[in-house]
């Protein structure tokens, strides 16, 4: 399973990759405006740290304008995925961009129905949500599993299931479980996979145990 960190903060990025924990990155309007800064200069910046896809997402609705978008954004740098959301003029873009070439994470996906529309338009992702179906009150790992049987009963479908709005360890686990391609996350769940009460107590013992001995390693 890939992991790509939601998050345009250069800083996470760059420490979890020295770890070995990105596989990719995914961006959108809102994380973009969270950074305070210009988004060219970001994703330049991350597509530099990783060279695994970097998700830009478009902000035009018709489809024209999400193709000249999406070609500036595409110009940045070979690793850049141009990220559309899950709408007709959406899926237009998508088919076009994809048959140039591009990398496209299809967002905003909420349906199984929406998934087999992106995977037959050419995305390269679809980025199906979960936690915000939690939110209302509806499984959203119901929705990754239908997703995956779905895809898996068409070979000649080749887009992946990007797992998005992940909100908490459990969100990745079953994911993964249900063999999902790929979880993005966002740096404080990733760092939550980490913690363990066990690991935090046995690494106090053996350090104390250590510290008995009076010796040193250096």
């Amino acid at each position: 399973m890939k992991f790509f960190v939601d998050t345009a903060e250069v800083a996470d990025i760059r420490s979890l990759a020295e770890a070995g924990l990105v596989d990719g990155v995914t961006t959108n309007p809102s994380l973009i405006a969270k950074s305070g800064r210009d988004m060219k200069t970001v994703i330049a910046e991350i597509c530099a740290i990783t060279p695994g896809p970097v998700s830009a997402e478009v902000t035009a609705t018709d489809a024209a304008g999400m193709l000249a978008e999406g070609r500036v954004l595409r110009a940045i740098a070979p690793n850049v995925c141009v990220k559309v959301p899950l709408t007709e003029a959406g899926l237009v873009a998508c088919r076009t961009l994809s048959s140039e070439g591009a990398m496209v994470n299809v967002t905003l996906c909420f349906s199984p129905a929406q998934a087999l529309l992106a995977a037959k338009a050419g995305a390269t992702f679809i980025s199906p949500f979960v936690g915000r179906l939690d939110d209302i009150s509806t499984d959203g790992m119901r929705l990754i599993a239908d997703i995956v049987q779905i895809y898996r009963n068409y070979p000649g479908l080749k887009t992946e299931v990007l797992v998005a709005s992940v909100r908490h360890p459990i969100h990745l686990i079953e994911s993964a479980k249900l063999g999902a391609d790929v979880a993005t996350l966002p740096p404080s769940v990733i760092r939550m996979l980490l913690k363990h009460p066990l690991t935090d107590r046995g690494l106090e013992a053996f350090l104390a145990d250590w510290q008995k001995t009076g010796q040193s390693i250096l």
